[in-house]
Parts: structure tokens; C-alpha cells; sequence
């Protein structure tokens, strides 16, 4: 808490506002939007490749979270104030921290794709402000922020390697998928059965259940259009640039009107249960990685001449 008492001593509005930007590189929307633009614009192998590290990195971040119960550095310490834009984000357990596996996820697999010196120095500056980030404004202590940095790593090396093993073994890319939709079953299981003990916070108890949800219905949702392309469609996702700019904005909103538009709509049918938000995030995969895919013949055709 020293480290974080010092940084609260030297923010300045002007930093908040900086800090408060950079934070939200390792949020949910980044991760959805990098990973839509590698699946339907530039290489489809790594598409996959790059949301398996997300999930399986964020199912094990999920639960060790619900295995430490490490409070938030406020509660820890009363006396200790954040920047309060950040609270609405800083949601659940505080170790480890899930900005900053996300944000290894993003950037990490984005410099192990391209192999580049000049991406490879820009995403790790990427990470380690993201990281800085989080305990600036207050809501992670450095040791949440250190292990995640090794766990996110360790996931993006570590199922990089286990794609390239199994890239032209149809038995050894089904047991991958299996065991990933396993892991998400294993967290649900512990977070809904784990016993309470004195640290458990009903508030982030709650969190961790509904992130288990979501988890497995974008994991089986992923794993069916795997499924389908290897097995059916195998798309193209090439196309002139600004056809792949409208392919990417139109097929982005429409994965957001399914976020947003069916919320309502199965919480009301499902009378609130966590199981809305399996279902929802399953359409949500399901609809960028089954049924956009069938509409990119069209945008490969637009600009090309001779078309009609």
C-alpha cells in the first residue's frame, strides 16, 4: 500500500484524465474490437488463436480471484481514496488484475503475431502503462499487477505454442477446444460451489458467478464457429480497405445491438438468472464468427471491377 499512498500523493487532474484513458486498453471492448479486426479483416488463424488467449487467460484470472478473495485496496485500507472515475470499472476481486491481463492478451499476441521490433516495443509499452494504470488510480495493488503480467505471459506463449501444434490436427484442435470449455465450466463450478468463507464479498461473489456465465457462452459460442469454418465455411476475409472498414463497423454493430439490445430481453425471459448473460455472449460469438462471416463473399466483391 506504500506504493500506491505515493501515487496518490503526486495525481493531479491532468493525470487522472491521462491515466484514466490508458486504463481502458485493457478493457472488454478493445479486446473485442482488436479481435474482430485480426477474424474478419486481416488473419483468421490468429483470430481464433488471439480469443482462446483472451478467455482462457480470463477464466483462470476469474478464478484466482474467487481463490485469494484479495479485497480492493480501498477496503483494505479505509483511509485510502482512488480516482473515482475507475470505480466503475474495478468490479470483483482485486488479485489479479484483469485490466492488465487483458491488455498482455491484446498487445502480447499482437507483437507474437507481427514479429516485429518497432510493434514489439509499442506493445510492451502498451502493457506496462495499463499495468501503471491500474495502480495509479487506486483500484490494484503492484503485486495484483505483477501477477497478472506473469500469468497473461504465460498464456499468450504458452496456447500459442499448443495452436501450433495442433494447426493441422483436427483431433488435437477438438481437445484444445474441450479443455478450454472445460476450464470455463471448472471456474462456474468453484465460484457457485466453493464453500463462503470470513473474506468472500456477497457483491463480488455475485460478480465472479456472472463472469462465469458469460465466460462459457462466449467460449461455446467460439467453439462452434470454429468448428463451423474448419469444418463448412472456411471465409475469406479479404477485401479492399474500405470495404473492410464498413465490413468491420457494420458487423461490429451489430454485435453491440446484440450486447446491449437483448439484455432486456432475456433477463426478462429468464427472470434475471445469470444464464441470460451465457446466452447473450453465445449469440454474440456465434453471430461474429458464424453468420457475419457468410456476408464477406458481398464485401470482397465491392470495388472490384467487373462486378455488378
Amino acid at each position: 500500500m506504500d506504493f500506491l499512498h505515493t501515487l496518490e500523493s503526486i495525481r493531479t487532474p491532468f493525470l487522472d484524465g491521462v491515466f484514466s484513458l490508458v486504463t481502458m486498453l485493457g478493457e472488454e471492448t478493445v479486446f473485442m474490437v482488436v479481435g474482430m479486426l485480426l477474424l474478419w479483416c486481416f488473419d483468421k488463424k490468429w483470430g481464433y488463436r488471439f480469443f482462446f488467449i483472451g478467455l482462457l487467460g480470463n477464466t483462470l484470472n476469474q478464478l484466482l480471484k474467487a481463490i485469494f478473495l484479495i479485497p480492493r485496496p480501498w477496503v483494505l485500507d479505509p483511509n485510502f481514496t482512488i480516482v473515482e472515475s475507475a470505480r466503475e470499472a474495478a468490479t470483483g476481486y482485486s488479485f489479479p488484475s484483469g485490466h492488465t491481463q487483458t491488455a498482455v492478451t491484446v498487445f502480447g499476441t499482437t507483437a507474437l503475431w507481427q514479429k516485429r521490433r518497432w510493434v514489439t516495443v509499442c506493445c510492451i509499452c502498451a502493457i506496462l502503462l495499463t499495468g501503471f494504470s491500474r495502480m495509479y488510480l487506486g483500484v490494484h495493488t503492484p503485486l495484483d499487477v505483477s501477477v497478472s503480467l506473469l500469468t497473461g505471459t504465460l498464456c499468450v506463449f504458452g496456447i500459442s505454442y499448443w495452436f501450433d501444434r495442433v494447426d493441422n490436427s483436427p483431433r488435437g484442435k477438438f481437445i484444445l477446444g474441450a479443455c478450454a470449455a472445460a476450464f470455463a465450466f471448472v471456474l462456474l463450478f468453484y465460484v457457485r460451489f466453493a464453500p463462503v468463507r470470513e473474506a468472500n464479498i456477497a457483491e463480488f461473489d455475485a460478480h465472479g458467478i456472472k463472469n462465469a456465465w458469460k465466460l462459457i457462452g462466449t467460449m461455446l459460442g467460439l467453439m462452434l464457429a470454429w468448428y463451423v469454418d474448419e469444418k463448412y465455411t472456411r471465409y475469406d476475409n479479404k477485401a479492399l480497405w474500405w470495404a473492410q472498414i464498413i465490413k468491420l463497423v457494420l458487423g461490429l454493430g451489430i454485435i453491440v445491438a446484440i450486447k446491449a439490445g437483448l439484455k432486456p430481453v432475456l433477463n426478462a425471459i429468464f427472470g434475471g438468472h445469470v444464464f441470460a448473460d451465457a446466452l447473450r455472449y453465445f449469440l454474440m460469438a456465434a453471430a461474429g464468427g458464424v453468420f457475419w462471416p457468410m456476408t464477406f463473399p458481398f464485401f470482397a466483391k465491392l470495388g472490384r471491377k467487373g462486378t455488378k
